[in-house]
Order: structure tokens, then sequence, then C-alpha cells
């Protein structure tokens, strides 16, 4: 059977399921859940999972699935992915009234299409014609939230890292994946278009910060002369980081931007602990870096001025999103053929992070955006307009692209594969970020 005859009937079957990729989709969206926790989330994924019939594998990182498509060879392992968590916006009218969970990032349109792909791969019976595996992943804790929480996981020994991939990664659940591929949705993008990005950086990376002042409590009103005012050498430190921003190169793209998350006490008590999170974001690890030494001069500056201590708590974050260039033209093509070449547009690079960027640096991988949503991302407004362009069509594009990387003894996926030069290995990655929180 030809390629183009396979994607034929992996698209047919898309379609009829398309009903219930819908209702994933929806049920998600109104059902929101914070990283680490998404429990409703991940017992649907698992019932859609036996349904299909696959072997599979759940409560990796907590909450995350992990399935596996056999082709009748196994030359090649591509991973099809979809998050599950959501962000905070107490705001959004499907938000959830106690944590304010809200799916207004759209991670629920990307489980919805990775059970899609899997529908499709299995329903026509494609994998019968093709020379290598799928692997589908639920995934957990994309979103860099709740920071307390996830280090209290941490300091408990439930996970490493704070965020899903990077844990699975640690996990070694990405040791038998080759290459791997998911979409998101995109924001103020209510038309049918794919935004495909180009070759090379497509987000900025990060690294968190938890930062604690400490001072020395004293009656503000009648003895302050008797404190050490930590706000005031919080207030200092963030002013040294503004102070900086004229050095940071624009080609970096570096952003800082901290929050106060506490300030102090009493009003009537000279504040003697206040805390403050932020991330350094930029386009490059050593960009990144960089930036990050200037910030902590800053931090420990502001300390130093008004005798306070300062105790910064360095958190892996994500590193930029790497696209490959041949899988993203596969992808595109494909894009073309289901929504016309006026459906394909080139995307700007991401100011915000994912951690698809850890998973680009150790192999090839591509994370397109995908339009039908109107709104702002993160925001009230956000909502999904197209549920066929949020959820069904992405998934069609998906398994098109896993035929082209897994026919005819998956000579394209493994070419892929065979010219891809990573930037680290597992091993490296693991050590790079031991090395910022130990210092080793």
């Amino acid at each position: 059977m030809t390629k183009a005859e396979l994607k034929k009937r992996v698209c047919e079957a898309i379609d009829k399921r398309a009903e219930e990729i819908i209702a994933v989709g929806d049920f998600m969206f109104n059902n929101p859940e914070l990283g680490y926790k998404e429990h409703k989330a991940s017992s649907l994924v698992e019932e859609k999972f036996k349904a299909l019939g696959l072997e599979y594998r759940k409560g990796l990182a907590l909450t995350g699935l992990k399935a596996r498509l056999r082709g009748r060879k196994s030359n090649l392992s591509v991973a099809v992915m979809g998050e599950m968590d959501a962000v905070v916006c107490h705001d959004h009218p499907n938000a959830d009234p106690t944590t304010g969970a809200s799916h207004s990032c759209g991670h629920n349109a990307q489980t919805a299409m990775m059970l899609g792909v899997a529908m499709g791969l299995v329903d026509s019976g494609v994998m019968n014609e093709l020379d290598g595996d799928v692997v589908l992943f639920a995934l957990p804790a994309e979103e860099f939230v709740e920071l307390d929480y996830r280090q209290k996981l941490r300091r408990e020994g439930k996970i490493q890292f704070l965020g899903g991939k990077q844990e699975l990664i640690a996990l070694g659940e990405f040791d038998d994946v080759d290459m791997a591929m998911m979409c998101h949705s995109a924001s103020e993008t209510p038309e049918r278009v794919m935004l495909i990005p180009e070759p090379g950086i497509g987000s900025n990376g990060f690294i968190g910060k938890a930062i604690k002042y400490v001072g020395k409590e004293a009656h503000a009103g009648g003895a302050p002369h008797q404190g050490v005012n930590a706000l005031n050498a919080a207030m200092l430190g963030l002013m040294g980081i503004h102070a900086n921003r004229e050095t940071f190169k624009d080609a970096d793209s570096i952003r800082v931007h901290p929050i106060i998350t506490k300030g102090g006490d009493l009003v009537n008590i000279v504040p003697a602990d206040v805390r403050i999170e932020t991330y350094v974001r930029g386009r490059s690890i050593d960009a990144i870096m960089d930036a990050s030494k200037k910030v902590n001069r800053a931090l420990e500056a502001g300390a130093m001025a008004v005798g306070a201590e300062v105790i910064i708590d360095e958190i892996p974050g994500y590193l930029p999103l790497l696209n490959d260039e041949k899988m993203t033209k596969l992808f595109a093509d494909n894009c073309a053929e289901l929504l016309g070449e006026e459906g394909v547009r080139t995307g700007e690079p991401m100011g915000g992070s994912t951690d698809m960027g850890d998973i680009t640096h150790i192999m090839p991988g591509i994370h397109p955006m995908v339009g039908g949503v109107a709104g702002r991302a993160h925001a009230r407004d956000y909502m999904i307009v197209d549920p066929d362009m949020a959820y069904v069509i992405p998934a069609k594009a998906m398994a098109m692209t896993v035929i082209d990387l897994l026919y005819d003894d998956a000579a394209l996926g493994r070419k892929i594969k065979e010219e891809f030069k990573p930037v680290m290995t597992k091993e490296e990655y693991l050590a790079m970020w031991d090395e910022l929180i130990h210092g080793k």
C-alpha cells in the first residue's frame, strides 16, 4: 500500500472518531487540573488506552501515562505527546472554583490530539504497514507553577524535577524513544491555520529562582532601629535587577519577571521574612546563565545594603526549543495537504518556555502551533472556537507525519535520526542541572 493510501486511511479513521476526540478536549477544558495532580485527565486517558487495546503504563511522574503501538518492525520509535495540566486563572469562566485551575493554554487540546492519533492509527490498521513503533505519552506538569508545592514533592523524594518531561527524562522513559512530536494551541488565532516554526530556536528557555530575604523583626513604630528590614532588601534587589536590564543583549531575548509572594507578616512588625519568585528567560543556555549571574549579584547586593541575608534556591527550568528542520518540513507538507498552502504560516519564536525544549536538546522534535483558539494565552478570554481545528486536524497532521517517518523500513525517520546532532546526551543534560542546583 502506498504512503498516500495509508495517510488517507488514517485521516478517514480520525474523522470517524471526531466527536469522541472533541469530547475528550471538552471534558478536560471543563475539568482543569494543575500539574502533578491531573487525576481526572489521567483516568480519562487510561480509559481510552484500554478501549483501544493498548499496552500502557501509568503513574509515571505521578500522573503520566505511556503506551506503545507496535509496527510490523521496530526500526524506530516516534513519540506523540499531549500535556494534561492547566494554569491558574481564577477569572476564567471554566476555572475550577477551588484551585483556580484553567485550561487557558490549550493542554486539553493536546491530550485530545494525542488520543486522536492513537485512534486513527489503531482503527485504520496502518501500523501493520509501518516499520517502527509509536509511543504515546500523556504528560504531567508542563506549566511551571505552584513552585512551593512541587519543591515539597521534590524534598519528599516523589519527583526530581518540577517539569513533567524533565522528570520523565530522568526516569528513563525517553530512553526507548528516537524522536518526538506534539502540537500546542496558539493564542488569538481563531482561523484554520498551522503556525510552523522556523528551524532552530522556537522558544525561550529559563531557570527559576525561589528567593528568601531574612531580616530581623522589631516593632515597626516603636523600635524600627532594632530590626533589619527584609522588604527593603528585596526592593533594593529588584531595583538592582532593573539596573542590569540595559546590559541584556536584544538578540538574547532576556526576560526577568519577579513577583513578591510574601512581603512580611504584619504591618506593625519590621518584615523579617520576604519571598520572591522569578524566572530568568533567554534564547540560549549561555545567555540565560550570564543573565542569571547578574540577577543573583543584584539580589545579593540588596541584602548587603541593609545587613539582611538572602537565600537563592536555583530551580531547573526549561531549555530553549530547537525544532528539527526535517521533521518540521514533513509536518508542514502534511498541514498544507489538509489546509491548503494558505493554511500554513511561519510562526514567531515564543517568548514563553516549554519543557519540550529539553527533549529537543536530546533528540529530534517539533512543537508547531495550532489555530482554532480565540483570546489571550493564560487569560480569562481564552476559548476553543473551532474544535475541529483545535483537536482533530492536528491529530491528522501528526498521524500523517508518523507515516512519513515509519514507512518503507522507517527509512526517512532513520535518516533524520542518523543526521541529528544532539546538543547534549541525557547524562550531560542531567549533569548540567545537577551543577546548577548543587554547584558541583
